[in-house]
């Protein structure tokens, strides 16, 4: 694997999430490129204020890149370019929860997790969930070095080996330990109303969590 900082970044969303989130990648020495629905023009001067280092980008531009957070409202993800995150490593950040968002159709009639739809809209995408369960804020201050007992600990769910080492890593370099809960479907043990969501966890009490949530994730 190449050195992080030839690793780039596209987070696609400049809201609270995605620039805390291309903060913390920029401390930890990623290249990282910012695309909105907007033009990069209308989004140079706020990235340069909110994210100084980081480069606004045209959204095919992000979607180039080492590494894909979604970070926009869940409620616009058809908004997505598919093709463009065809074969991309792609993290889904995204949270539905109907009391703050509103009813969305699209999650209320599945009985599947929120990722796995977009990933049945993404295809050839390589969907991880993870980074939905920090709040903005403790994203950029919950950070320890590795190897800290006290270590926040970050669930990470896909159906991809290989993009789920890749997310690891990357999780690490922002200053937590990542904790593997399985294939995508798993991601149902950190959705919003969950213990684990709600909650601040060490890698130890996070795979016990998991452990806990296996069992109801099985039965649905």
């Amino acid at each position: 694997m190449s050195n992080h900082h030839d690793t780039s970044i596209g987070i696609l969303g400049a809201g609270r999430v995605g620039t805390a989130l291309a903060r913390q990648a920029l401390k930890a020495g990623y290249r990282v490129r910012i695309a909105t629905s907007q033009p990069a023009a209308d989004n140079a001067l706020l990235v340069d204020i909110v994210t100084p280092g980081a480069v606004a980008v045209e959204s095919s531009v992000a979607a180039a890149s080492d590494l894909v957070v979604l970070a926009i409202p869940l409620h616009k993800y058809r908004t997505l370019n598919t093709h463009a995150l065809a074969g991309r490593i792609v993290i889904d950040a995204m949270n539905y929860w109907a009391p703050v968002d509103g009813v969305f159709d699209d999650f209320e009639s599945d009985p599947r997790t929120t990722s796995e739809v977009v990933e049945d809209f993404l295809p050839g995408a390589r969907v991880v969930k993870s980074l939905n369960h920090i709040g903005y804020h403790e994203l950029e201050e919950d950070d320890k070095a590795a190897g800290m007992p006290t270590r926040r600990a970050l669930a990470l769910a896909g159906d991809d080996a290989a993009a789920k080492a890749f997310v690891t890593n990357f999780i690490d370099r922002l200053g937590y330990d990542a904790v593997d809960a399985g294939p995508l479907a798993a991601g149902r043990a950190f959705q919003p109303a969950t213990e684990i969501f709600t909650g601040s966890h060490t890698a130890n009490q996070l795979r016990a969590l998991i452990e806990k949530a296996r069992p109801l994730a099985d039965a649905a």
